[in-house]
Protein backbone atom coordinates (compact mmCIF):
# COMPACT_ATOMS: atom_id res chain seq x y z
CA UNK A 1 0.00 0.00 0.00
CA UNK A 2 1.28 3.47 -0.90
CA UNK A 3 0.47 5.98 1.83
CA UNK A 4 1.28 9.70 1.66
CA UNK A 5 1.58 11.76 4.83
CA UNK A 6 1.25 15.55 4.54
CA UNK A 7 2.95 17.82 7.09
CA UNK A 8 4.08 21.32 6.17
CA UNK A 9 6.99 21.83 8.54
CA UNK A 10 8.94 19.32 10.58
CA UNK A 11 10.21 20.42 14.00
CA UNK A 12 12.09 17.67 15.86
CA UNK A 13 10.41 18.74 19.12
CA UNK A 14 6.85 18.70 17.75
CA UNK A 15 4.21 16.17 18.74
CA UNK A 16 2.91 15.63 15.20
CA UNK A 17 6.42 14.98 13.95
CA UNK A 18 7.06 12.44 16.69
CA UNK A 19 3.88 10.73 15.59
CA UNK A 20 5.17 10.62 12.00
CA UNK A 21 8.49 9.16 13.13
CA UNK A 22 6.72 6.54 15.22
CA UNK A 23 4.20 5.76 12.49
CA UNK A 24 6.96 5.30 9.92
CA UNK A 25 8.83 2.99 12.27
CA UNK A 26 5.75 1.00 13.22
CA UNK A 27 4.39 0.65 9.67
CA UNK A 28 7.68 0.01 7.87
CA UNK A 29 7.47 -3.70 8.63
CA UNK A 30 3.87 -3.92 7.42
CA UNK A 31 4.58 -3.49 3.69
CA UNK A 32 3.33 0.09 3.79
CA UNK A 33 5.30 2.42 1.53
CA UNK A 34 5.31 5.82 3.23
CA UNK A 35 6.04 9.14 1.56
CA UNK A 36 6.08 12.47 3.35
CA UNK A 37 4.96 15.60 1.49
CA UNK A 38 6.53 18.56 3.30
CA UNK A 39 7.74 22.10 2.85
CA UNK A 40 10.76 21.58 5.09
CA UNK A 41 12.27 18.89 7.28
CA UNK A 42 14.84 19.73 9.95
CA UNK A 43 15.40 16.17 11.15
CA UNK A 44 18.24 13.84 10.32
CA UNK A 45 18.40 10.52 8.53
CA UNK A 46 16.30 7.47 9.19
CA UNK A 47 12.55 7.74 8.91
CA UNK A 48 12.95 11.37 7.88
CA UNK A 49 15.60 10.85 5.20
CA UNK A 50 15.23 12.22 1.67
CA UNK A 51 14.17 8.88 0.25
CA UNK A 52 10.88 9.28 2.12
CA UNK A 53 10.26 12.95 1.36
CA UNK A 54 8.92 15.03 -1.52
CA UNK A 55 9.48 18.71 -0.76
CA UNK A 56 7.20 21.51 -1.89
CA UNK A 57 8.39 24.98 -0.91
CA UNK A 58 6.57 27.63 -2.96
CA UNK A 59 7.38 31.29 -2.32
CA UNK A 60 5.30 33.07 0.32
CA UNK A 61 5.11 36.13 2.51
CA UNK A 62 3.19 35.83 5.78
CA UNK A 63 1.30 32.97 7.42
CA UNK A 64 -1.80 33.05 5.24
CA UNK A 65 0.17 32.90 1.99
CA UNK A 66 2.43 30.24 3.54
CA UNK A 67 -0.42 27.87 4.36
CA UNK A 68 -2.41 28.60 1.20
CA UNK A 69 0.59 28.08 -1.12
CA UNK A 70 1.53 24.78 0.52
CA UNK A 71 -2.05 23.50 0.34
CA UNK A 72 -2.19 24.46 -3.35
CA UNK A 73 1.12 22.67 -4.02
CA UNK A 74 -0.07 19.53 -2.24
CA UNK A 75 -3.32 19.39 -4.20
CA UNK A 76 -1.34 19.68 -7.44
CA UNK A 77 1.09 16.97 -6.29
CA UNK A 78 -1.70 14.53 -5.54
CA UNK A 79 -2.73 14.70 -9.19
CA UNK A 80 0.82 13.86 -10.29
CA UNK A 81 1.47 10.91 -7.95
CA UNK A 82 -0.40 7.67 -7.47
CA UNK A 83 -1.07 7.08 -3.78
CA UNK A 84 -3.58 4.59 -2.42
CA UNK A 85 -4.39 6.87 0.52
CA UNK A 86 -3.40 10.41 1.47
CA UNK A 87 -3.33 11.29 5.16
CA UNK A 88 -2.96 14.98 5.89
CA UNK A 89 -1.78 16.50 9.15
CA UNK A 90 -2.73 19.93 7.79
CA UNK A 91 -6.15 21.44 7.10
CA UNK A 92 -6.19 20.71 3.36
CA UNK A 93 -9.32 19.69 1.47
CA UNK A 94 -8.93 16.89 -1.08
CA UNK A 95 -7.24 14.27 1.12
CA UNK A 96 -8.66 10.91 2.14
CA UNK A 97 -7.78 11.12 5.84
CA UNK A 98 -7.25 14.02 8.19
CA UNK A 99 -5.31 13.36 11.36
CA UNK A 100 -6.49 15.99 13.83
CA UNK A 101 -3.19 16.05 15.70
CA UNK A 102 -3.40 19.81 16.21
CA UNK A 103 -6.97 19.53 17.40
CA UNK A 104 -9.79 21.81 16.29
CA UNK A 105 -8.83 25.43 15.66
CA UNK A 106 -12.32 26.65 16.51
CA UNK A 107 -12.08 24.91 19.89
CA UNK A 108 -8.67 26.45 20.59
CA UNK A 109 -9.97 29.94 19.85
CA UNK A 110 -12.93 29.30 22.15
CA UNK A 111 -10.57 28.44 25.00
CA UNK A 112 -8.13 31.24 24.19
CA UNK A 113 -10.95 33.76 24.49
CA UNK A 114 -11.12 32.88 28.19
CA UNK A 115 -7.77 34.63 28.64
CA UNK A 116 -8.41 37.56 26.34
CA UNK A 117 -9.99 40.89 27.05
CA UNK A 118 -12.42 42.38 24.55
CA UNK A 119 -9.74 44.04 22.35
CA UNK A 120 -7.86 40.75 22.12
CA UNK A 121 -10.98 38.82 21.18
CA UNK A 122 -11.81 41.34 18.48
CA UNK A 123 -8.25 41.20 17.12
CA UNK A 124 -8.42 37.42 16.96
CA UNK A 125 -11.76 37.52 15.18
CA UNK A 126 -10.41 39.95 12.58
CA UNK A 127 -7.05 38.20 12.14
CA UNK A 128 -6.56 37.14 8.47
CA UNK A 129 -4.69 33.98 9.51
CA UNK A 130 -7.34 32.82 11.99
CA UNK A 131 -10.06 33.57 9.43
CA UNK A 132 -8.18 31.59 6.78
CA UNK A 133 -7.54 28.67 9.15
CA UNK A 134 -11.17 28.46 10.24
CA UNK A 135 -12.31 28.57 6.59
CA UNK A 136 -9.82 25.86 5.62
CA UNK A 137 -10.92 23.73 8.57
CA UNK A 138 -14.59 24.15 7.64
CA UNK A 139 -13.97 23.33 3.96
CA UNK A 140 -11.90 20.26 4.80
CA UNK A 141 -14.50 18.74 7.13
CA UNK A 142 -17.24 19.40 4.54
CA UNK A 143 -15.24 17.90 1.65
CA UNK A 144 -16.86 14.69 0.29
CA UNK A 145 -13.35 13.36 -0.49
CA UNK A 146 -12.70 13.09 3.26
CA UNK A 147 -13.25 9.46 4.19
CA UNK A 148 -12.01 9.41 7.78
CA UNK A 149 -10.74 11.62 10.59
CA UNK A 150 -8.18 10.28 13.04
CA UNK A 151 -9.06 11.87 16.36
CA UNK A 152 -6.21 11.56 18.82
CA UNK A 153 -8.56 11.76 21.80
CA UNK A 154 -12.24 11.74 22.71
CA UNK A 155 -11.86 15.46 23.37
CA UNK A 156 -11.00 16.05 19.71
CA UNK A 157 -13.82 13.83 18.45
CA UNK A 158 -16.35 15.68 20.59
CA UNK A 159 -15.07 19.06 19.38
CA UNK A 160 -15.34 18.02 15.72
CA UNK A 161 -18.90 16.85 16.30
CA UNK A 162 -19.78 20.04 18.16
CA UNK A 163 -18.33 22.55 15.70
CA UNK A 164 -18.70 20.80 12.34
CA UNK A 165 -21.26 18.01 12.72
CA UNK A 166 -19.09 15.36 11.04
CA UNK A 167 -20.79 11.96 10.93
CA UNK A 168 -19.76 9.57 13.70
CA UNK A 169 -18.73 6.84 11.26
CA UNK A 170 -15.97 9.08 9.93
CA UNK A 171 -14.49 9.81 13.37
CA UNK A 172 -11.95 7.28 14.67
CA UNK A 173 -10.17 7.71 18.01
CA UNK A 174 -6.61 6.42 17.73
CA UNK A 175 -4.27 7.54 20.49
CA UNK A 176 -0.63 8.17 19.67
CA UNK A 177 1.64 5.19 20.17
CA UNK A 178 4.46 5.26 22.72
CA UNK A 179 7.75 3.38 22.62
CA UNK A 180 7.26 1.70 25.99
CA UNK A 181 10.83 0.47 26.08
CA UNK A 182 12.28 3.91 25.39
CA UNK A 183 10.05 5.60 27.98
CA UNK A 184 10.17 3.55 31.16
CA UNK A 185 10.35 4.05 34.95
CA UNK A 186 13.81 2.48 35.00
CA UNK A 187 15.17 5.65 33.38
CA UNK A 188 15.27 7.12 36.90
CA UNK A 189 18.12 4.76 37.77
CA UNK A 190 20.17 6.15 34.87
CA UNK A 191 19.42 9.88 34.94
CA UNK A 192 17.76 11.08 38.16
CA UNK A 193 20.88 11.90 40.17
CA UNK A 194 22.84 13.38 37.27
CA UNK A 195 20.10 15.82 36.21
CA UNK A 196 19.41 16.89 39.78
CA UNK A 197 23.10 17.49 40.39
CA UNK A 198 23.36 19.53 37.19
CA UNK A 199 20.63 21.91 38.34
CA UNK A 200 21.55 21.79 42.04
CA UNK A 201 18.33 20.06 43.14
CA UNK A 202 18.64 17.87 46.27
CA UNK A 203 17.65 14.23 45.86
CA UNK A 204 14.74 14.43 48.29
CA UNK A 205 13.31 17.73 47.01
CA UNK A 206 9.88 17.37 45.31
CA UNK A 207 10.49 18.06 41.63
CA UNK A 208 7.86 18.75 38.98
CA UNK A 209 8.59 18.83 35.26
CA UNK A 210 6.81 20.57 32.41
CA UNK A 211 7.71 19.68 28.80
CA UNK A 212 6.46 21.62 25.79
CA UNK A 213 6.75 24.70 23.61
CA UNK A 214 4.08 27.39 23.26
CA UNK A 215 4.07 28.55 26.88
CA UNK A 216 0.92 30.69 26.60
CA UNK A 217 -1.34 27.91 25.37
CA UNK A 218 0.18 25.28 27.63
CA UNK A 219 -0.23 27.27 30.80
CA UNK A 220 3.27 28.11 32.00
CA UNK A 221 2.09 31.42 33.45
CA UNK A 222 -0.65 29.68 35.46
CA UNK A 223 1.83 27.03 36.55
CA UNK A 224 4.23 29.64 37.93
CA UNK A 225 1.39 31.38 39.77
CA UNK A 226 0.19 28.10 41.26
CA UNK A 227 3.67 27.03 42.32
CA UNK A 228 4.22 30.36 44.08
CA UNK A 229 0.89 29.99 45.91
CA UNK A 230 1.40 26.34 46.89
CA UNK A 231 2.19 25.46 50.48
CA UNK A 232 5.06 23.17 49.44
CA UNK A 233 7.76 25.86 49.54
CA UNK A 234 10.53 23.37 48.80
CA UNK A 235 8.94 22.10 45.57
CA UNK A 236 10.97 22.82 42.43
CA UNK A 237 10.05 22.97 38.73
CA UNK A 238 11.89 22.22 35.50
CA UNK A 239 10.40 23.99 32.46
CA UNK A 240 11.68 22.08 29.44
CA UNK A 241 10.97 23.71 26.08
CA UNK A 242 11.36 26.82 23.95
CA UNK A 243 9.20 29.91 23.61
CA UNK A 244 9.70 33.24 21.84
CA UNK A 245 8.55 35.03 25.00
CA UNK A 246 10.86 33.08 27.32
CA UNK A 247 12.20 36.23 29.01
CA UNK A 248 8.66 37.23 29.94
CA UNK A 249 8.28 34.01 31.93
CA UNK A 250 11.71 34.39 33.51
CA UNK A 251 10.62 37.83 34.70
CA UNK A 252 7.36 36.45 36.03
CA UNK A 253 9.18 33.75 38.01
CA UNK A 254 11.47 36.39 39.52
CA UNK A 255 8.53 38.68 40.33
CA UNK A 256 6.77 35.82 42.14
CA UNK A 257 9.84 35.21 44.26
CA UNK A 258 10.44 31.74 42.87
CA UNK A 259 14.16 32.40 42.49
CA UNK A 260 16.09 29.17 42.00
CA UNK A 261 12.94 27.05 42.46
CA UNK A 262 12.28 27.20 38.71
CA UNK A 263 14.76 26.23 35.98
CA UNK A 264 14.10 27.04 32.31
CA UNK A 265 16.21 24.51 30.41
CA UNK A 266 15.34 25.56 26.85
CA UNK A 267 14.53 23.04 24.13
CA UNK A 268 16.07 19.59 24.31
CA UNK A 269 16.19 16.77 21.76
CA UNK A 270 15.63 14.12 24.42
CA UNK A 271 13.38 14.86 27.39
CA UNK A 272 13.81 11.43 28.97
CA UNK A 273 16.47 12.48 31.50
CA UNK A 274 14.14 15.22 32.74
CA UNK A 275 11.23 12.84 33.18
CA UNK A 276 13.63 10.55 35.02
CA UNK A 277 14.73 13.31 37.39
CA UNK A 278 11.22 14.39 38.33
CA UNK A 279 8.64 13.11 40.78
CA UNK A 280 5.61 14.32 38.82
CA UNK A 281 4.62 15.99 35.56
CA UNK A 282 2.35 19.00 35.18
CA UNK A 283 0.67 20.53 32.12
CA UNK A 284 -2.10 23.06 32.90
CA UNK A 285 -2.72 23.66 29.20
CA UNK A 286 -5.59 25.84 28.04
CA UNK A 287 -6.06 23.51 25.05
CA UNK A 288 -4.18 20.36 24.06
CA UNK A 289 -5.64 17.68 21.76
CA UNK A 290 -3.66 14.92 23.51
CA UNK A 291 0.00 15.70 24.43
CA UNK A 292 2.77 13.26 23.70
CA UNK A 293 4.59 14.71 26.69
CA UNK A 294 1.86 13.48 29.05
CA UNK A 295 1.95 10.02 27.47
CA UNK A 296 5.73 9.91 27.79
CA UNK A 297 5.63 11.07 31.39
CA UNK A 298 3.03 8.44 32.30
CA UNK A 299 5.10 5.77 30.57
CA UNK A 300 8.05 6.87 32.73
CA UNK A 301 5.90 6.35 35.81
CA UNK A 302 5.20 10.00 36.59
CA UNK A 303 1.81 10.92 38.03
CA UNK A 304 0.47 13.84 35.97
CA UNK A 305 -1.49 16.99 36.71
CA UNK A 306 -3.35 17.91 33.53
CA UNK A 307 -6.20 20.22 32.61
CA UNK A 308 -9.74 19.35 31.64
CA UNK A 309 -9.06 20.61 28.09
CA UNK A 310 -6.19 18.19 27.58
CA UNK A 311 -7.07 14.99 25.72
CA UNK A 312 -4.65 13.00 27.88
CA UNK A 313 -6.88 13.71 30.88
CA UNK A 314 -8.94 10.78 29.60
CA UNK A 315 -6.06 8.50 30.64
CA UNK A 316 -5.49 9.99 34.10
CA UNK A 317 -7.47 8.56 37.00
CA UNK A 318 -7.73 11.30 39.65
CA UNK A 319 -6.04 10.36 42.91
CA UNK A 320 -4.61 7.20 41.36
CA UNK A 321 -2.32 8.21 38.48
CA UNK A 322 -2.53 11.98 38.85
CA UNK A 323 -5.08 14.79 38.93
CA UNK A 324 -7.28 16.78 36.55
CA UNK A 325 -8.35 20.40 37.05
CA UNK A 326 -9.36 23.44 35.02
CA UNK A 327 -6.39 25.23 33.49
CA UNK A 328 -7.41 28.57 35.03
CA UNK A 329 -8.32 27.25 38.49
CA UNK A 330 -5.12 28.29 40.26
CA UNK A 331 -6.38 27.23 43.69
CA UNK A 332 -7.04 23.69 42.47
CA UNK A 333 -3.71 23.55 40.65
CA UNK A 334 -1.84 24.69 43.78
CA UNK A 335 -3.68 22.09 45.86
CA UNK A 336 -2.73 19.32 43.43
CA UNK A 337 0.91 20.44 43.52
CA UNK A 338 0.76 20.22 47.31
CA UNK A 339 -0.80 16.76 47.10
CA UNK A 340 1.99 15.35 44.94
CA UNK A 341 4.70 17.17 46.89
CA UNK A 342 3.77 15.28 50.05
CA UNK A 343 6.26 12.60 51.01
CA UNK A 344 5.60 9.30 49.25
CA UNK A 345 2.45 10.47 47.41
CA UNK A 346 3.97 10.69 43.92
CA UNK A 347 6.02 7.53 44.40
CA UNK A 348 2.90 5.59 45.36
CA UNK A 349 1.25 6.55 42.05
CA UNK A 350 4.10 5.47 39.80
CA UNK A 351 2.78 1.95 39.00
CA UNK A 352 -0.68 3.31 38.14
CA UNK A 353 0.84 6.02 35.95
CA UNK A 354 2.76 3.45 33.92
CA UNK A 355 -0.31 1.20 33.68
CA UNK A 356 -2.39 4.09 32.28
CA UNK A 357 -0.52 3.91 28.94
CA UNK A 358 0.59 0.27 28.92
CA UNK A 359 -1.90 -0.43 26.12
CA UNK A 360 -0.58 2.35 23.86
CA UNK A 361 2.54 0.72 22.43
CA UNK A 362 3.69 1.35 18.87
CA UNK A 363 2.44 -2.03 17.71
CA UNK A 364 -1.05 -1.27 19.00
CA UNK A 365 -1.07 2.02 17.12
CA UNK A 366 0.11 0.31 13.93
CA UNK A 367 -2.68 -2.27 14.19
CA UNK A 368 -5.33 0.43 14.61
CA UNK A 369 -3.98 2.44 11.66
CA UNK A 370 -3.76 -0.58 9.39
CA UNK A 371 -7.29 -1.60 10.28
CA UNK A 372 -8.49 1.87 9.35
CA UNK A 373 -6.53 1.96 6.08
CA UNK A 374 -7.82 -1.50 5.13
CA UNK A 375 -11.41 -0.48 5.80
CA UNK A 376 -11.02 2.57 3.55
CA UNK A 377 -9.44 0.60 0.70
Amino acid sequence: MKLALVRQRYNPYGGAERFIERAMTALAAEEVELTLLARSWSGGAGAGSDRHIIRYDPFYVGRVWRDWSFARAVRAALKAHAFDLVQSHERIAGCDIFRAGDGVHAAWLEQRARLQRLPGRIATRLSPWHRYTLAAERAMFADPQLKAVICISELVRNDIRRFYGVADQKLHVIYNGIDLERYHPQLALQHRSAVRQRWNIPETTPLFVYVGSGFERKGVSSLLEALAAAGARDARLLVVGNDKQRNRYLSQAARLGLGNRVVFTGGVEDARPYYAAADAFVLPTLYEPLSNAVLEALACGLPCIVSTQCGAAELVKPGVSGYVCDALDLAALSARIDDLARSGMAAGMRPAARAAVAHLGLDAMAVRLLELYASLL
